[in-house]
């Protein structure tokens, strides 16, 4: 994964050998020499990350950082704050500034790229809710408006520590429990049922774990569906560069050095949480945008787009299984006059009870759609004639004895719904024969004197139309 990295650092050496690190991974990288020019050079190139020095002259790292998270047109962008190893309390400074992320010098490659990858993918997932955002306002939808932003709120999160150091364990939990519920366990195999189950939003594991392998415990996790998109911060003696290596390499997000720095286990827990949320919010938008595509927004039916593309493969189902197929297209009586008397508002309203019956009146294998407008179409599976005839009788005579209340004084008002139903013929339908067929006995039970269902049934060349 690459990206576009900006550097802010007066010194010409630290900028160099940072680019140089960057650049040989195939990062594009820009460079400023101070705050105010890497704030200009941040909003004119929106960059993936920006690397900050702390000590810079005239405006330093912290302040920056703070005029950076305090832009609403960079405020997404990931700031690392570049900090000399002796100064810790520059950490706690940075992370009240709004720092995404720390790390120390001299600045080693394996945390350098770790976190630079880690950062970039929150990047791409922020960058992405952003233009969901504001398609969605495009739109008029509400799916994701905001979501970017109010993501930044991490409490309540769930987190799996999976330890059988009971100190570190302890450590852990009383720098976390505070925002989070954690959760601790021992045993590895344990652990990994307690994670399947658990519905986590971290995963913090030990390198160092007694009669148990952590890459294993990795190995696992990764090909598992409940924890496969689990962020995993792995616990790690300093000294074992395998280890973290081949970690990274298998799918560990992140990594602690122990004897742990609280500062920074807060830090790395909290952007790994971020990540989690960021891809629960992109899925559930995702969700939530095929959910507005194939319904229809006021009566959340099934649409006519979804209506024709899945008849379709229920007719070549019923065709290959040779059983039988039975449509509705049913058409509110004299609904125009409800929207000229009582305004469209009151016939929305209608139309949404409408929906309400028929969904009553019909099994969840069935599908049901508005088709436009007043008209509606009920698709039902396995269903032979009369059994369809009884369910077409069914929700005539449910919309014939509802009262449909209405924002109108004459409310509630008395309603009646035209019905033709079809089979379908396995020798000589398409999905297009069988809704023809259905609407012409819908215009047949129009024309004979509404609030009544007319059939009309399959025939073959040659013979005389068959209908009730």
């Amino acid at each position: 994964m690459t990206g576009l990295i900006l550097v802010v650092d007066d010194l010409p050496p630290n900028v160099k050998l940072l680019e140089a690190k960057l650049t040989a991974e195939y990062y594009d990288v820009i460079t400023a020499v101070d705050g105010f020019q890497g704030i200009e050079k941040a909003k004119q190139h929106k960059p993936d990350i920006i690397l900050l020095d702390v000590m810079m002259p005239g405006m330093d790292g912290f302040e920056t950082c703070r005029k950076i998270k305090a832009d609403p047109d960079i405020a997404h962008i990931p700031v690392v704050m570049v900090t000399a190893l002796s100064d810790k309390s520059d950490r706690v400074k940075g992370l009240d500034a709004g720092a995404d992320d720390f790390l120390t010098k001299p600045v080693n490659d394996i945390a350098l790229f770790a976190r630079v990858k880690s950062l970039i993918r929150i990047k791409v997932l922020i960058d992405e809710l952003r233009l969901r955002d504001q398609t969605g306002a495009q739109v008029g939808a509400v799916t994701g408006q905001g979501s970017a932003n109010a993501l930044q709120d991490v409490s309540g999160a769930k987190v799996l520590v999976i330890d059988d150091d009971m100190l570190e364990c302890k450590q852990i939990h009383e720098h976390l429990d505070s925002q989070y519920q954690v959760d601790v366990v021992e045993d590895a195999e344990e652990a990994l049922k307690v994670a399947y189950a658990g519905g986590y939003d971290l995963i913090i594991l030990s390198s160092l774990l007694t009669g148990a392998d952590a890459l294993r415990e990795v190995s696992h996790l990764r090909s598992h569906e409940e924890t496969r998109h689990v962020p995993i911060l792995i616990l790690i003696d300093e000294d074992d560069q395998r280890t973290l290596v081949k970690g990274l390499e298998m799918g560990v997000n992140d990594y602690l050095i122990t004897p742990l720095d609280p500062n920074e286990l807060v830090v790395r827990s909290r952007t790994q949480i971020r990540r989690k949320r960021y891809q629960d919010a992109l899925k559930n938008n995702y969700k939530q945008s095929v959910s507005m595509a194939i319904t229809d927004n006021l009566t959340k039916l099934f649409n006519r787009h979804y209506l024709n593309a899945h008849l379709e493969n229920m007719v070549n189902a019923a065709r290959q299984s040779g059983k039988p197929l039975s449509i509705l297209i049913m058409d509110m009586d004299h609904f125009k006059h409800v929207n000229d008397t009582y305004g469209h508002d009151c016939g929305d309203a209608v139309l949404v009870t409408l929906a309400g019956i028929i969904q009553k009146c019909i099994r969840s294998s069935d599908l049901a759609a508005r088709f436009g407008g007043e008209e509606f179409v009920v698709v039902m599976p396995e269903t032979a004639y009369p059994d369809s005839s009884v369910v077409a009788e069914r929700i005539r005579a449910a919309v014939e004895q509802t009262p449909f209340v209405i924002n109108h004084p004459e409310s509630p008002i008395r309603k009646t719904i035209s019905i033709g139903l079809s089979l379908f013929g396995h020798q000589i339908d398409t999905s297009e024969t069988l809704l023809k067929r259905a609407d012409e006995a819908l215009y047949a039970a129009k024309h004979g004197g509404r609030n009544r269902v007319e059939v009309r049934l399959p025939q073959l060349p040659g013979q005389a139309a068959a209908g009730g």
